[in-house]
């Protein structure tokens, strides 16, 4: 009688884990539980998981980094455990993975692989900042951080501003001001909401027009930021589409702030559709006092 051949292992799960955005408390008993028995974590910055099975009283599994700048590179280790049938957590630093954080290539990547994956929900700074922000939130964009500069910029602010639904942005504390300035521009002066520093010892929350915010946050502003802002009033036609800075004007900003020439025409010219031997020309042309 021949002997069958091995089976091959059952896939394990990969549970996609919701963690706390400051207050350590804030961690579900279920999501605490998972933690205590996967066989590994596969962690944003392994520093702070530990951190979080300290809070635990536990000691930490098997650690995998799955760090935003390398997700891709780092899946095969954890698809591996999931495939030879090993449980494995997805955590980010702070709330839900995928959100803004990194984690979404790692689910795609275990459905493809037929792997099953479970969500265990918790804390959203997005969601967080939205239910106490008194907007309405049955309908609502949520926009991640708007691009930083020139016309990648431009174009997110005149998507929003034809948007009809509640807006939830995130950023950094000390580019505060300045978004609220963007967003004031290019949607109106909006009522809006600014939740810095969510469920920590210094959280704070801030409601009103967004020029007035951009003017109270207009200091030195630290921490994680969160902004909700209210849809048009009823009635209100779309916002006007903000006017392209002139591209002299671009030109002269960004050789002030020190930017590198190469690097300023490569995105001037891809933003605005431009040849960027063009735009280094005029940028030369700036450099040494002339005029386009």
């Amino acid at each position: 009688m021949s002997a069958r051949p091995p089976q091959a292992a059952a896939p394990g799960t990969l549970y996609v884990l919701a963690t706390p955005i400051g207050n350590l408390g804030d961690l579900s008993p279920r999501a605490a539980e998972l933690l205590r028995t996967v066989s590994a974590v596969a962690a944003e910055d392994t520093r702070r998981t530990h951190k979080l099975f300290a809070h635990l009283g536990a000691a930490a599994p098997l650690l995998l980094s799955l760090p935003a700048f390398d997700e891709r590179g780092r899946l095969e280790p954890v698809l591996a455990r999931l495939r030879a049938g090993q449980s494995v957590a997805l955590c980010t630093d702070a709330g839900t993975p995928g959100v803004s954080d990194p984690g979404a290539a790692l689910v795609a990547a275990a459905w493809e692989a037929g792997v099953p994956v479970v969500p265990v929900p918790g804390p959203s700074a997005a969601v967080t900042a939205l239910a106490a922000s008194g907007f309405p939130a049955d309908r609502f964009v949520f926009a991640g951080f708007l691009p930083r500069k020139g016309g990648a910029r431009a174009a997110a602010l005149g998507w929003l501003a034809a948007s009809p639904a509640t807006l939830v942005l995130y950023e950094a504390g000390n580019r505060t001001a300045e978004t609220l300035r963007d967003l004031a521009a290019a949607l109106g002066d909006r009522p809006a909401l600014v939740a810095r520093e969510l469920t920590k010892l210094h959280e704070e929350l801030a409601r009103g027009p967004l020029g007035a915010l951009a003017d109270r946050f207009a200091g030195e502003v630290k921490g994680e930021v969160t902004l909700v802002v209210a849809p048009p009033a009823p009635g209100a036609g779309p916002a006007a589409a903000p006017e392209a800075e002139p591209l002299e004007d671009e030109l002269r900003r960004r050789l002030a702030a020190g930017e590198p020439p190469s690097a300023v025409a490569r995105e001037v010219a891809r933003a605005r559709g431009l040849v960027r031997s063009d735009v280094y020309a005029a940028l030369e042309r700036l450099k040494h006092g002339g005029q386009g």
